[in-house]
């Protein structure tokens, strides 16, 4: 169904943007640094439902609304863009959540899965960028065109949550190493959240093109 030189054209192109750093690899890291090995995979995971979903999304044509209704891009926009900031506030006000140690209260694993997908799926230029790429490596003589978005979207994805999962695992392992430097670990709770706050602001300074 899918061209053979289309499909080799979207594997180097996927693993050229997948390598390449972003909010999600950035929110990854800073999950599995902040909180441990655990919590960066499975914020991997959280990111890599959120890639599934924008896949749905684009095939559906609910990315077409996105790109085409400044009501609506602005709207999914503005709530990402908070929603992002709140989370960086929230790592500067509570350093407990850097700080790993015996005293340390239990990591609450859906709550960084939720966090990981709702990050993702909020952020309509994802949406925006799996409508302009997935498209382009289609075969629109074999027909089925959503289906074909579908599978390249998992395609993406399964390359994605290998290389998340990864930089997750050792981003815990940074985490623990830290742990016993507490002087380290109050600047890295400042710094996770002047990230996020960032990721929020420049994701609300973004414009449709």
């Amino acid at each position: 169904m899918l061209n053979y030189t289309n499909f080799t054209l979207f594997l180097v192109a996927s693993w050229i943007l997948i390598i390449t750093p972003g909010p999600d690899m950035l929110y990854v890291i800073t999950r599995g640094m902040s909180q441990g090995r655990a919590a960066g995979i499975f914020s991997a995971l959280g990111v890599t439902l959120g890639i599934l979903i924008h896949t749905v999304f684009a095939a559906l044509g609910l990315a077409v609304l996105l790109q085409t209704s400044a009501v609506a891009f602005s709207i999914v926009k503005y709530i990402g863009a908070v929603y992002l900031i709140y989370l960086g506030l929230k790592a500067i006000k509570d350093k407990s959540s850097v700080v790993l140690d015996k005293q340390q209260k239990p990591v609450n694993f859906r709550v960084i899965f939720f966090q990981g997908t709702l990050s993702n799926v909020l952020n309509p230029k994802v949406a925006l960028f799996f409508l302009a790429f997935l498209p382009q490596f289609v075969n629109q003589e074999s027909g089925h065109v959503s289906l074909q978005m579908i599978c390249l979207g998992m395609v993406f994805a399964f390359f994605g949550v290998i290389f998340l999962c990864t930089v997750g695992y050792f981003s815990g392992r940074i985490g623990h190493w830290l742990a016993t430097r507490s002087h380290i670990a109050d600047k890295l709770s400042w710094l996770t959240g002047c990230v996020l706050i960032g990721l929020g602001v420049r994701l609300a300074f973004t414009d449709r093109r």
